[in-house]
């Protein structure tokens, strides 16, 4: 019976670490591991910078292997946690009728909530460009059973069962490099996991989760985070910042090439000794170990704060205590400093080792150290249910889509961030314009559906994908919105022919849009006010006929000001005197009247009919006496308020108020005693009494002058 092997690649910045188990009955029983360290500094913070330098190091470890235990081919992997992104989801299923949950139907719940992450992050605003991130592993945060919370569904009966999950998401340049570097040497990824997703599956098994517990793994490049608290993982963050910032550290301070600062920070576990190292001038020095720890002191506790804040960022207070990881948690002073910023006991800070992992066997003494506990963790989950790949291309692009059980169109559009409606084309935008007053709505065109094909063959969004599959994406093309004219919308009505002052002439129709002169053939856009109609009045009829109804304008200088007089044309429309505002038909006749210059009583505003004035009753007639006397003068002469007045003229005038006599009452009656003939006699009563023509009249008197002979 052939053995069922297992093979794990620990790709980190500064080593790979290659390990091969044999899946038994009792567990993963680790049968062979290799570690070489890169000669470059190929990688950093976790990101693949140079891929053929990294390539080269896995083929020599994959080959010391293979060596040893047979071809390899395909090997799980972990991607540090570098730009990472973090999503809760959650999906349900309905298992009234079921019987007893199965592990499959569990898995398929689990696969449910990371479809729903996907489609999360795909249409959030997480990240600027979900179609560059990939789900690289997730931790089940809790399971339900009609709202009972469960370690497990499987055996279990009921109506609706629950899952959460915490799906992580790194951007796809790194999983590619991690895929192009595995490729080049042969290799085919067959299972991914995050660094802390496995870290934590070997120090903190699920019977320690109700503990809140921060597990930190500190590499060369990142330093990765992972929080358990009441039974689940509840968060996973990454900070850039490692042990390669404290060989800097090193390495400036002592000008030394980097590789000899790494070697130096290995040596500083006992700050009692005193070690040797050579600077790049070729000086060599010895110091104590104590006095180098105390000289990187500050960028030790920079790595503690930055940590420290990751920590408090993704549990929102202090843990209980803190597991230390990685080659990096062996910085001197490193446990100390951060149970300080974290402000707890430094007994609740450790460094931990991987002495004993539930489902492993046979660990090997050179990984029972704080940096074998990541490899060991990709190892544990490679015999487990971790996600894979399933390549596909889409519009020549290729697509790695994690295989969560049933793959469908669906899946890769919403991979790839195509929005499943603009397959369809939308609508054009349709709008409103009012017309002589009335709404109207004009629609958009419909829109022209888009295509799917999958190898060559029409598909739908339900089709299943499988490996190596070609799809071919066209979106639908949306419809436009309406651009019509003005004639598209209305009848453009004839124009009017007239005669205006003896000439005869067509004018019209009335074509406005939003108030400005427009045509049959003006475009229209949303909103817009249109007219078009026939003149409706003498002033519209002018106006379109090129002879618009404008005022003339006096100017004159009244009492040393000037003022302005400004006055209206009139028409004659077929006989009948009118202003601009008369209505108008065609073959109407339209004569226009003359403009004469204003009278006196015009200008000033004096009409008798509307002065205040007494009514006399002069001679039995009724006699309209003003209470106020004008005084007129054009020019420096005499004028009356009848009289008009030319253009430019200088005008002085007084008025007064006066209480009326009876010779203000023959003025008014045109009475003039001068007239009368010689010898004649004049006799003036006022309500039956002999009067003078000094005598004063009041409002309603009665006048009456008698003419005789003496």
């Amino acid at each position: 019976m052939d053995k069922k092997l297992l093979f794990a690649l620990d790709i980190g910045t500064r080593s790979v670490v290659g390990l091969v188990g044999e899946q038994t009955p009792a567990g993963i029983r680790v049968l062979i591991a290799e570690r070489q360290e890169h000669t470059t500094r190929a990688m950093l913070d976790g990101q693949i910078h140079d891929v053929p330098e990294v390539a080269k190091v896995l083929a020599s470890v994959t080959s010391r292997l293979t060596d040893k235990v047979g071809e390899l081919k395909k090997v799980s992997v972990a991607a540090a946690g570098r730009a990472l992104c973090t999503l809760r989801a959650g999906a349900e299923i309905d298992c009234g009728g079921r019987g007893a949950l199965t592990g499959d139907e569990e898995r398929a719940l689990e696969l449910a909530a990371i479809q729903a992450a996907q489609h999360q992050l795909a249409t959030s605003k997480a990240v600027a460009d979900p179609t560059c991130y990939y789900c690289v592993g997730y931790s089940v945060v809790r399971f339900t059973l009609d709202g009972t919370p469960m370690k497990t569904l499987v055996g279990q009966r009921g109506k609706t069962a629950t899952i959460e999950v915490i799906a992580t998401f790194l951007p796809r340049q790194v999983i590619d490099s991690l895929q192009a570097a595995i490729e080049t040497v042969g290799l085919e990824m067959a299972t991914l996991t995050l660094e802390p997703i496995a870290a934590i599956n070997v120090l903190i098994p699920p019977t320690m989760r109700h503990l809140n517990l921060a597990l930190v793994d500190v590499g060369a490049g990142t330093s990765d985070v992972a929080i358990t608290r009441d039974g689940a993982v509840i968060g996973y963050g990454m900070v850039p910042f490692a042990g390669d910032e404290i060989t800097e550290a090193l390495s400036q301070a002592f000008l030394l090439d980097f590789k000899v600062a790494e070697m130096l920070k290995r040596k500083l576990g006992d700050v009692r000794k005193k070690v040797s190292f050579t600077d790049v001038l070729g000086v060599t020095h010895k110091l104590a170990a104590g006095e180098i720890v105390e000289r990187i002191s500050p960028m030790v506790a920079d790595l503690a704060k930055a940590i420290a804040a990751q920590i408090l960022a993704l549990n929102s207070s202090p843990p209980q205590a803190v597991l230390l990881v990685g080659g990096g948690s062996l910085t001197p002073g490193l446990p100390e400093t951060l149970a300080a910023a974290l402000d707890i006991a430094s007994s609740r800070v450790a460094i931990r080792r991987p002495d004993a992992v539930d489902n492993l066997l046979d660990i090997p003494a050179a990984l029972v150290a704080p940096d074998g506990v990541t490899s060991l963790g990709i190892l544990k989950l490679a015999g487990g249910s971790s996600l894979t790949f399933v390549q596909v291309t889409l519009n020549d692009r290729p697509l790695r889509l994690f295989n969560l059980g049933k793959l469908t169109v669906a899946d890769a559009l919403l991979v790839a961030g195509i929005d499943v409606r603009s397959l369809h084309g939308r609508p054009g935008m349709g709008f409103t314009v009012t017309i002589n007053g009335q709404k109207r709505f004009l629609p958009g065109s419909l829109g022209q559906p888009g295509y799917i094909l999958v190898n060559g063959a029409e598909a739908s969004f339900g089709d299943n994908l499988n490996e190596g599959d070609v799809l071919k994406v066209e979106k639908g093309r949306d419809g436009s919105s309406p651009r019509p004219t003005v004639g598209d919308l209305v009848p453009v009505p004839a124009p009017f022919t007239v005669i205006i002052d003896n000439e005869l002439v067509t004018a019209g129709p009335l074509i406005t849009v939003n108030g400005k002169a427009a045509t049959a053939a003006t475009k229209l856009a949303d909103r817009d006010q249109v007219v078009c109609r026939q003149p409706a009045t003498l002033t519209e009829l002018l106006s379109l006929a090129g002879r618009p109804t404008d005022s003339r304008e006096y100017r004159y200088v009244v009492n040393g000001s000037e003022r302005t007089f400004v006055r209206w044309p009139e028409y004659m429309v077929n006989g009948v005197r009118c202003g601009p505002s008369a209505p108008v038909n065609d073959n109407d006749i339209i004569i226009t009247v003359p403009v004469a210059a204003p009278t006196l009583a015009e200008l000033l505003g004096c009409d008798e009919e509307s002065e205040e004035a007494y009514i006399v009753l002069f001679n039995g007639g009724k006699c309209r006496v003003p209470l106020r006397r004008w005084s007129f003068t054009v020019a420096g002469k005499p004028a009356a308020a009848a009289d008009t007045v030319r253009p430019g003229s200088y005008v002085d005038y007084s008025c007064y108020e006066i209480q009326p006599m009876v010779s203000d009452v023959l003025l008014a009656a045109e009475f003039d005693p001068r007239s009368l003939p010689p010898g004649s006699r004049v006799g003036i009563m006022v309500n039956g009494e002999a009067a003078e023509f000094t005598t004063s009249v009041k409002n309603g008197d009665k006048v009456d002058v008698a003419v005789g002979k003496i």
